[in-house]
């Protein structure tokens, strides 16, 4: 299939992909009255010119159809002649933490990008909103979830668009497992199993700094909270377990190597994840009454593939996920139609991760049913 018709098909699936909670029952309402933009390709300033921006974002942005990388924020000057040389980003686009603020005079510039540690995603999506621009934020949200109701507001009181960075939102494979919670190829859904892993020789920088939101939880542990959700159309409703572990102290001295937890979801089945920088589990299953399904590995950036036990494969596909996502997320701003990943969704993930790390501090279930 050709990229172009591709995103277009894929575009269309929006709706069927929001999940329950940000759709009906969360108590935070996705922003419904947005800046729309006359622009048929936005300009996007990436906050944070490490590994991501660097190696996925940058290229990525090469290769979208809506947008096109226009300017940069960095704390870091010596990156700057390298990133201006490689992509033609003008003098006038380029700034730093401090005058970022100066971006809202700045009509090259649609969309800013947060792409910084954890710890800094709230001050600076908050920057973003006020600057008057548009809002895009990797993945986790922040790190508590006042701090991303902090961001909804933000956003909200400015009249700007805000989407999480859930790239598997719009990955092709996944689409079709999510679809599967509606047509009920096996019957009703019994039980969830998602491990997002990687065998990593140690946290590297800020991902080993416990206040800068590293560890595995925050960094591999969102990508199971959320994809149990989407697999399961479902909330959970109590942490019933959680747990850390730590093979390696002398590399793991205030963050978490691995996680395994327990929800119960609100229909009474049960789901299980496990996140870990020491392990290289990487699957999504969902078992059903009379099959199974799944996809693994269940976030890699490619090969992302599946089956079902009727011996349907998801064959994976090449293309690049980060250019389905911005693509994605610069149409639904020119047309003023829903983000597929709103802060809701974001944030509701935050609220089940604090639950998860509650019951593993105190060895106890945690409520972390909507209110």
């Amino acid at each position: 299939m050709k990229r172009r018709s591709f995103i277009k098909d894929v575009s269309l699936l929006g709706p069927a992909l929001a999940l329950s909670a940000c759709a009906s029952q969360n108590k935070n309402k996705v922003i419904s009255s947005v800046k729309s933009s006359p622009k048929t390709n936005l300009g996007i300033a990436l906050v944070g010119l490490g590994d991501y921006s660097k190696d996925q974002l940058a290229p990525a942005l090469q290769r979208t159809e809506r947008c096109h990388l226009a300017g940069i924020v960095t704390g870091s000057p010596d990156k700057i002649p390298e990133w201006q040389q490689k992509y033609s980003i003008k003098d006038a686009n380029v700034y730093n933490y401090d005058n970022m603020g100066k971006i809202a005079d700045n009509d090259d510039i649609d969309v800013i990008y947060i792409v910084l540690p954890t710890a800094l995603h709230a001050e600076y999506a908050i920057k973003a909103a006020e600057a008057g621009k548009h809002v895009w934020c990797e993945k986790p949200m922040a790190m508590t979830a006042k701090d991303c109701q902090s961001v909804i507001d933000a956003c909200r009181k400015n009249g700007v668009t805000l989407s999480i960075g859930y790239r598997m939102m719009h990955e092709t494979n996944t689409i079709e497992l999510i679809s599967y919670r509606d047509t009920k190829p096996f019957g009703e859904i019994k039980s969830v199993n998602a491990e997002a892993c990687y065998s990593g020789g140690g946290p590297r920088s800020w991902r080993a700094i416990k206040s800068m939101g590293g560890g595995a939880m925050y960094d591999m542990g969102v990508y199971t909270v959320n994809g149990i959700r989407y697999a399961t159309g479902l909330e959970p409703v109590e942490v019933l377990s959680a747990r850390h572990i730590i093979d390696r102290p002398e590399l793991f001295a205030e963050v978490d190597e691995t996680t395994e937890y327990e929800l119960l979801m609100s229909n009474g089945i049960k789901a299980t994840g496990l996140a870990s920088v020491g392990k290289r589990n990487n699957i999504l299953q969902v078992d059903c009454e009379s099959g199974w399904y799944n996809v693994s590995p269940m976030q890699s950036y490619y090969g992302v593939s599946g089956e079902r036990s009727d011996g349907h494969r998801l064959d994976a596909a090449i293309y690049c996920q980060q250019c389905l996502q911005m693509d994605n997320d610069a149409l639904a701003i020119m047309n003023q139609t829903p983000v597929r990943c709103p802060g809701e969704m974001g944030m509701r993930d935050i609220e089940i991760i604090e639950g998860i790390f509650k019951s593993a501090a105190t060895g106890r279930s945690v409520d972390v049913s909507l209110t």
